[in-house]
């Protein structure tokens, strides 16, 4: 999840710039009782043993539901091996407890940390993972993406939790932590000389390890390494993109959910350099001390990062959606197209002919801008002039056309509404539309298209607009965690609401993407068929708790920012 408490609309600023060997063994089948309790850990489990290529884990047995957490995937990317791809894991002996979720990547501060989650820490290369079973079963296995941007975030909190998909669906749930921010995409290629021509993806390289470890340990765990599917939400979706274009990963994974997070852009090369340089600048380092940035404490790099992110310029180009979500300029962090590791932009100039072959969902969420822009109190009650002088200022001369055909396609909508509406195609419509496009381009696999219209009750803070359904609020239901309990240091907000249909559609769509993950097909019992994205029809599944599929749903929107697009282009063309 996205969780940015200050955060206006790209705001002018800036949005995601911030933001093994193969097994032992089988399974052992022992199981003893333990009384002991900790963090993590009831004082009423069974534990369960299970035999890895590294060596042996144990893990707990709750009723029917196995969990084993803090699994380390890859060796230490502290000290001497800071800014470096994941090292492989040495083996251990003995049996090594995974009772508890190991630490996050280095980011800033939060109230759960120390209570309901670890200490953040620079080796955080880690597994949770929820399996019904240690058995032969090879379940289909759903590796997820945390969200937060490429800053922020943890595969260990609460509401991603996947306990519930793994039991209700027969499946394997397995999340990851990765290396963020400065410490994860620090791009020193072009600064430091030969040394460092692999410094500057780590954080995506990190999940192609944790991938790697999974395709070769999961079946120790029920799991089917051949039927992985990878998905992500906010910036998890646009760690998904990378990954679904990233020739290190391409035999780790059979299928890919983006969501809320069209990465269909990543980081050029010039402008991840200008921020080392300006990084290096912060400390007083020229580029031949380089070496250096090992020594710097953590806390320091990230008081670093902040400063720099502050220094970001620029805005927005109107077609800044048709990008995706990721919108790079110096001062930030994030996957570099490297032309190594990423060899181009995810989804630019066409989708990964290396994942043609996989299929594919991508989507998001209706309100998606409510979730950014509810510190924004007043553009919850904007007036028709406050509405026009807003997207004056936004969009200039092309505002007036704007307003109108989105006046035309939302009859009833307030002028907040169609703010929101306008300000999510920019962000997240747009680019998921693109990817779609690209996809079924390719004429291979299939792509999925959804819409995630569930709305929350809740109100936006301060004022008397309802969520609705906003960015991140979509968590809950695609794990079936609208019924659990907040913790009391909860790192964000619980967003779903108290609506007597939550569950319906809590149901539809974690059984969408439970099926899409055994079979390639999403679906669910009592819901219409869904189709697959074609340009003609351009099907869509409108996720609720009574679901159904549109065809080019929005579509004047759509078409407008098309010919706006072609506009600029042609613009930009002539200067």
């Amino acid at each position: 999840m996205s969780t940015y408490p200050n955060l206006r609309f790209l705001n002018r600023r800036m949005f995601l710039v911030q933001g093994s060997a193969a097994l032992a063994g089988l399974a052992s089948g022992s199981v003893m009782s333990t009384g002991r309790s900790g963090w993590g850990r009831s004082s009423n489990t069974k534990t369960v043993e299970a035999k890895t290529a590294y060596g042996r884990l144990r893990g707990k047995r709750t009723g029917d539901l196995v969990t084993f957490k803090g699994v380390p995937y890859a060796g230490s990317v502290s000290g001497v091996n800071r800014f470096k791809a994941p090292p492989p894991l040495a083996p251990w002996t003995g049996v090594r407890e995974a009772f508890t979720s190991g630490p996050p990547a280095v980011q800033p501060k939060r109230p759960s940390f120390g209570v309901d989650e670890p200490f953040p820490s620079e080796d955080c290369l880690v597994l949770n993972i929820w399996t019904p079973a240690v058995d032969q079963r090879r379940r289909p296995v759903l590796f997820y993406n945390h969200g937060g941007g490429f800053v922020i975030g943890s595969g260990s909190t609460w509401y991603q939790d996947g306990s519930n998909l793994a039991r209700e669906y027969d499946v394997v749930v397995v999340a990851n932590n990765h290396r963020l921010g400065l410490l994860g995409y620090l791009f020193l290629a072009d600064l430091a000389g030969e040394e460092y021509v692999s410094y500057g993806n780590q954080g995506i390289l990190d999940i192609s390890a944790a991938l790697k470890c999974v395709h070769e340990n999961i079946d120790s765990f029920g799991g089917d390494p051949n039927n992985v599917m990878v998905f992500g939400e906010s910036g998890g979706g646009a760690k998904t993109s990378c990954i679904y274009a990233l020739p290190l990963a391409k035999n780790y994974f059979n299928k890919a959910s983006i969501e809320s997070g069209p990465g269909v852009h990543m980081t050029p090369r010039d402008m991840a350099t200008e921020t080392a340089k300006m990084v290096l600048t912060e400390l007083a380092l020229s580029t031949r001390e380089v070496a250096r940035l090992k020594e710097v404490p953590p806390d320091k790099l990230l008081e670093i990062q902040g400063a720099v992110a502050k220094k970001a310029p620029g805005n927005l180009t109107l077609s800044g959606g048709r990008s995706g979500m990721v919108v790079a300029r110096p001062g930030g962090f994030g996957p570099v197209v490297d032309g190594t590791y990423l060899p181009n932009h995810p989804f630019d100039p066409h989708a990964p002919a290396i994942s043609q072959d996989k299929p594919l969902m991508v989507g998001t969420n209706k309100d998606e801008m409510a979730f950014f822009e509810r510190k924004a109190t007043d553009l919850f009650s904007l007036t028709e002039d406050g509405l026009k002088a807003q997207l004056n200022k936004d969009f200039g001369s092309n505002a007036e056309t704007i307003l109108t055909t989105y006046r035309k396609s939302r009859l009833t909508a307030t002028p907040s509404d169609l703010y929101v509406a306008i300000t999510t195609a920019r962000a997240m419509w747009l680019g998921s539309i693109e990817i779609a496009e690209k996809k079924y381009e390719q004429k291979a696999a299939p792509v999925y298209m959804y819409m995630f219209t569930h709305e929350s009750n809740l109100l936006v803070p301060g004022t008397d607009h309802r969520l609705g359904a906003a960015h991140a609020t979509e968590i809950w239901y695609k794990f079936d965690n609208v019924d659990l309990q907040e913790p009391k240091n909860a790192p964000g907000p619980s967003l779903i609401g108290t609506d007597p249909d939550r569950k319906k559609a809590a149901r539809n769509m974690s059984e969408m993407w439970a099926t899409f993950a055994r079979d390639g097909h999403p679906g669910a019992k009592g819901q219409p068929v869904w189709p697959a994205y074609t340009q003609e029809k351009r099907a869509t599944m409108m996720i609720d708790a009574e679901c159904k599929v549109e065809e080019d749903p929005f579509g004047q929107e759509r078409t407008l920012w098309d010919r706006l697009k072609v506009l600029e282009v042609a613009s930009a063309a002539l200067r």
